[in-house]
């Protein structure tokens, strides 16, 4: 966490490909991209859907729009790396 007690943009990029990780939200494995909100105080859910869409932009998580919503999961291509993202996370 940053000095002001709050989370840094790293840090909540990291628990969410931990959260999506963990879950085992791979290729083809989807989920809603409200679900990366679940268990987060109020006041950040909003900062997570927009570092969600940062993780797509990067390539670390794949869209799927669907007609009932847009659907994530990770990117098999980039395990590797996910995977030390979200470590890194489990050992704050």
């Amino acid at each position: 966490m940053s000095a002001e007690g709050s989370p840094t943009v790293e840090q909540i990029k990291n628990h969410i490909l931990f959260k999506l990780h963990w879950k085992k939200f791979w290729g083809g494995k989807h989920t809603a991209i409200e679900s990366v909100k679940k268990g987060i105080p109020a006041h950040l859910s909003g900062r997570y859907v927009d570092m969600t869409r940062e993780l797509i932009k990067d390539g670390l998580i794949l869209s799927k729009p669907t007609s009932y919503g847009l659907q994530i999961s990770l990117n098999p291509n980039k395990r590797e790396e996910i995977i030390k993202r979200a470590e890194s996370f489990a050992k704050i």
